[in-house]
């Protein structure tokens, strides 16, 4: 292989004809064809050494079953939420609309690689090629397709950041549902042309708190100039799902249905990995519910499981919402007004109301009852990153890489160029894998903020956090 040099000019790295020429020689992004596309997803729930603890009933605080689910989601659903089966067919109406964007490709980050003077190999599974520009739709076209099938009329479900609203309309306009959205004020203010992309794929959307809902009502009570959160915005969605026949609601990340779904992330990476003959030695997601972080490294903990790999795995989540990090284990409601069930799993307190930063996608009070399961038993890391040090990592992403990230996985970016750092002072050539889970092109306000210094960093204390979780629903279960 040729000597590889380069120098730094006014704007960025600067490469050689050397470099250029190294940099071909080998795949810079490793594709699959369609006829590679996973035709089954993974349950996790099959390997684990002990299963998580059961969700319970939020009136009689025991645990549920499939009829306590049933309002709200469709029978194929529910199956799916409590089965132990390793894997699960992908309807071939599903397979049809993946087929739009899936595989998607796995991206080398050479230029990111020489400009860090790494060398770890570092490679990135890049989502923003969906529709909506995000990995969400792997699960909402499944969530709209069993919910069709079930003679389901419209589907309603909260949104932080916007993509996973964008995602769930997009799926609705394929099976032909109708979907209102309510998203969380703060990010309703911040990105507008969400709202556009939500209605021009026939989504209806209000910001939450709203007074559309008795929860919303009550909270603009309390403050009406309150920022909203992810909790809040579930209980106005959930409230007016239960109240009507015709609607169901679907949630975007936290339950195993929708963990299972996004697992085809992990599957195609770990097939891409095997044509060019790696293995991670780190694999690093960003955490706000669990979706996008299940999706990748659930199959990956899965061959760890096995004996097949020895890769160590690390959630990353904002230091201004640390469920993980600084977030009691304990059962918990979903969203604000106390209307789902109760789930285990790390809580900051469902009356919390996170700091209004830009990755609203992760503005969640709680964590996965999964990802905060396998947490427990040791079975994964966590580390939380403040706003800056993530917009940093973003800025230097997309400056050599050429992709401007969404808010959230710069979180994930900012901890593998800290892991790349640190193989360049230990000489180290780690492989480091993560999952660029959305582009950035409706979050630019939020680089804009950067950009003129105004992004504040609130890093949540232990006291806050005793604070929000003093009254818990459910203290010895």
């Amino acid at each position: 292989m040729p000597r590889i040099t380069w120098w730094r000019g006014p704007s960025g790295p600067r490469f050689d004809v050397a470099t250029v020429t190294a940099m071909t020689t080998e795949p810079t992004k490793i594709l699959l064809d369609e006829s590679e596309l996973p035709r089954r997803w993974y349950n996790l729930l099959a390997d684990l050494p002990s299963p998580p603890p059961p969700a319970l009933h939020p009136g009689t605080k025991e645990p549920i079953g499939p009829d306590d689910l049933a309002p709200l989601f469709p029978r194929d659903l529910i199956l799916q939420e409590v089965s132990t089966e390793r894997y699960i067919d992908i309807p071939e109406e599903v397979l049809d609309v993946y087929r739009l964007w899936r595989p998607t490709p796995l991206y080398r980050a050479r230029r990111l690689e020489k400009a860090l003077g790494t060398p770890a190999k570092i490679f990135y599974k890049y989502e923003g090629v969906s529709p909506a520009g995000s990995h969400k739709p792997n699960t909402a076209v499944p969530q709209a397709y069993y919910n069709a099938a079930a003679g389901i009329r419209r589907l309603t479900t909260e949104t932080g950041a916007g993509q996973w609203g964008t995602a769930l309309a997009f799926a609705c306009s394929q099976f032909g549902l109708d979907c209102e959205v309510w998203q969380v004020r703060a990010s309703y203010d911040q990105k507008p042309y969400r709202k556009v992309m939500i209605e021009t794929f026939g989504g209806v959307i209000h910001p939450s708190p709203s007074d559309l809902t008795e929860a919303g009502r009550a909270v603009l009570a309390k403050d009406p100039d309150s920022p909203g959160s992810l909790g809040i915005a579930i209980s106005e969605a959930v409230e007016v799902a239960a109240r009507n026949a015709d609607t169901n609601y679907a949630l975007g990340s936290v339950l195993n249905h929708v963990l299972l779904h996004q697992t085809v992330i992990g599957e195609e990476a770990l097939a891409q990995l095997a044509k060019v003959g790696l293995t991670p030695d780190l694999i690093v997601g960003c955490t706000g519910g669990g979706s996008n972080f299940g999706g990748l490294a659930f199959p990956f903990l899965r061959e760890k499981l096995a004996g097949r790999m020895d890769v160590t795995i690390r959630a990353v989540e904002p230091a201004s919402c640390p469920s993980l990090t600084k977030g009691v284990y304990a059962y918990d409601f979903g969203d604000t007004a106390g209307m789902t069930p109760l789930l285990k799993m790390h809580t900051l307190g469902h009356t919390f109301i996170p700091d209004p930063i830009h990755a609203g996608g992760l503005r969640y009070h709680g964590m996965s009852p999964l990802v905060s399961h396998i947490y427990e038993l040791g079975l994964i890391e966590a580390v939380a990153k403040t706003q800056r040090e993530c917009f940093e990592a973003g800025v230097r992403f997309a400056r050599t890489e050429g992709i401007v990230p969404a808010p959230e996985p710069t979180h994930a970016l900012a901890a593998a160029i800290e892991e790349a750092l640190r193989c360049k002072e230990t000489g180290e050539e780690k492989v480091i894998l993560t999952a660029l889970c959305g582009h950035g092109h409706l979050d630019l306000a939020a680089y804009a903020a950067y950009f003129a210094g105004d992004l504040v960093d609130h890093e949540l204390d232990s006291a806050e956090v005793a604070a929000n979780t003093a009254a818990l629903p459910v203290t010895n279960a």
